[in-house]
């Protein structure tokens, strides 16, 4: 099936996990899980933040222990899991070695939704949509191949991932959500287009989403700069969506919003989803312009020493 067959949802399992099992799976696992992510069969989320571990994801203290009988015992929570409630597969993140520094003691898991132990809440949002969601593990039994990638290696797996969010989420505005192209038949729908300040607002957004699509192309630290700009510049076509709708875009009938208010609304989590604006920009004056990183007491110190709130 190609993908632009598949819901939009399915950018989670092509572009997130599918190629992290294809560069950390053993080969038993890229010949179970790869044919039916091809297939656009089987869905997937991601099981990596947590309520005292959002933007410090490493941080994270869901906990992984061996079972006597082989296998492993995970007991934590996840947040903000897109789509879990359908996903028949999820990539988790927990913590494996309490005694190494932060990003060190952490490995990756592949998990069945369905598996006991699992339980799952939707989160409504402003919008009224319910994909995001929380996740509980309560002595969850995996076996011993579920581990993606090597023990307590699970952050460069990690890594790999949110790279491929972040430049996923920057290649053009309909990849975020929010697509210029029907701003643009509004405006000359509505005669706004007449209007030389829209038409310059309107050209802005249209030059900047083109830079941005090419900037993307570079490295992967640069792809947290189109993803920061990105973000921010789909909430201004959001936002001029909006505008263009005029009185009738603030009204609807039902839970739902309207098609203008609805994208108003949701615009708001873009940058937050898949890193916090405040994280894009440490990491771009770090890895792009090449400053020195932020001081940080705790840096190298075990987890386990760590003052967590």
């Amino acid at each position: 099936m190609a993908e632009t067959d598949l819901p939009s949802h399915f950018f989670v399992p092509i572009t997130l996990i599918a190629p992290a099992i294809a560069a950390w799976g053993t080969t038993e696992q890229q010949q179970r899980y790869l044919p039916g992510i091809a297939a656009g069969e089987d869905m997937w989320c991601q099981l990596f933040s947590e309520p005292g571990a959002g933007s410090d994801l490493a941080a994270l203290a869901t906990r992984a222990t061996p079972d006597e009988g082989g296998g492993w015992r995970i007991t934590g929570q996840k947040v903000w899991s897109s789509f879990a409630t359908i996903s028949r597969y999820g990539m988790l993140l927990a913590r494996t070695d309490p005694d190494l520094p932060k990003n060190a003691g952490i490995t990756c898991f592949l998990v069945d939704m369905s598996a006991p132990g699992v339980s799952i809440r939707p989160l409504r949002q402003l919008t009224g949509d319910e994909h995001f969601c929380e996740v509980f593990f309560e002595d969850l039994w995996l076996p011993e191949d579920s581990v993606l990638g090597p023990v307590n290696g699970g952050w460069k797996v990690a890594l790999s991932t949110l790279n491929a969010e972040r430049s996923g989420l920057s290649e053009t505005s309909e990849a975020s959500g929010v697509p210029l192209r029907p701003v643009l038949a509004a405006a000359r729908a509505c005669g706004a287009w007449r209007d030389p300040v829209t038409r310059d607002r309107i050209a802005g957004l249209i030059a900047t989403e083109r830079a941005l699509a090419l900037t993307n192309q570079r490295s992967a630290a640069e792809g947290s700069v189109t993803k920061l700009l990105l973000s921010e510049m789909s909430q201004r076509i959001a936002e001029l969506g909006y505008e263009l709708a005029g009185p009738a875009g603030a009204y609807w009938e039902g839970e739902q919003p309207g098609a203008a208010a609805h994208a108003l609304l949701d615009s708001r989590r873009l940058t937050i989803a898949g890193g916090a604006s405040e994280i894009q920009r440490n990491i771009i004056g770090e890895r792009v312009l090449g400053l020195e990183r932020e001081p940080d007491p705790q840096r190298g110190r075990p987890w386990r020493e760590l003052r967590r709130g």
